[in-house]
């Protein structure tokens, strides 16, 4: 391209180069034909300052329409050369607006799934507590009846410990049916009062 243009140059400098120089050998002549008077000369003169004239005209015509040709030329070059440039960033942007709404699609669907992930997690953790919660609390209550049984146990034990030796200390002499008999009773007493206390706690 760069040699087209300086090739370019060199013909439109010789042109006119030759034109100038035409229009001055016309000038020159008919300068020196003035002096002689002779019709001839001048006759000679002015046709040779007129072929000059318009040779040189055609010269420079010829070079008006071919720099008209070739900025035509040079105009389509650069607006196909501009066409194909925007069709190819055309396509590019396109290529790479689809792949961003991809990748923003992609996005918002992993963080909706996160989201997701995250709010299951914190029922599970809710759920969790609330069964540790419930879990703590039957262990309390657990604990606290088993302490009121053995208090109870510890009570009715001591009751019947006493209560032994009361009937030993009146100095009765107990069959071996009478003790059993009052180990029964004992034992029945025991267990309604212990049926007692689970029903009321």
């Amino acid at each position: 391209m760069a040699i087209r243009s300086a090739s370019r140059r060199r013909q439109r400098s010789v042109r006119v180069t030759v034109s100038v120089t035409l229009l001055g050998v016309a000038t020159v002549l008919v300068v020196l034909a003035l002096p002689t008077q002779s019709a001839l000369i001048l006759s000679i003169a002015a046709v040779a300052a007129i072929v000059l004239g318009w040779a040189a005209l055609r010269m420079m015509w010829t070079e008006v329409l071919q720099s008209r040709r070739e900025n035509a030329a040079d105009r389509v070059a650069a607006a196909t050369a501009y066409r194909t440039l925007f069709s190819q960033r055309a396509a590019e942007h396109a290529e790479f607006t689809t792949a961003m709404t991809e990748r923003l699609a992609e996005s918002q669907m992993t963080m909706r799934e996160l989201q997701g992930l995250l709010v299951a997690e914190q029922r599970r953790a809710a759920s969790a507590e609330s069964g540790l919660s419930q879990s703590n609390q039957r262990l309390e209550e657990t604990q606290t009846k088993v302490a009121a049984l053995e208090a109870e146990i510890a009570r009715r034990e001591a009751e019947e410990a006493d209560a032994l030796a009361i009937w030993e200390g009146e100095g009765g002499e107990a069959s071996v049916a009478d003790l059993v008999a009052f180990d029964e009773s004992v034992t029945r007493k025991t267990a309604r009062t212990t049926a007692e206390k689970i029903q009321s706690a």
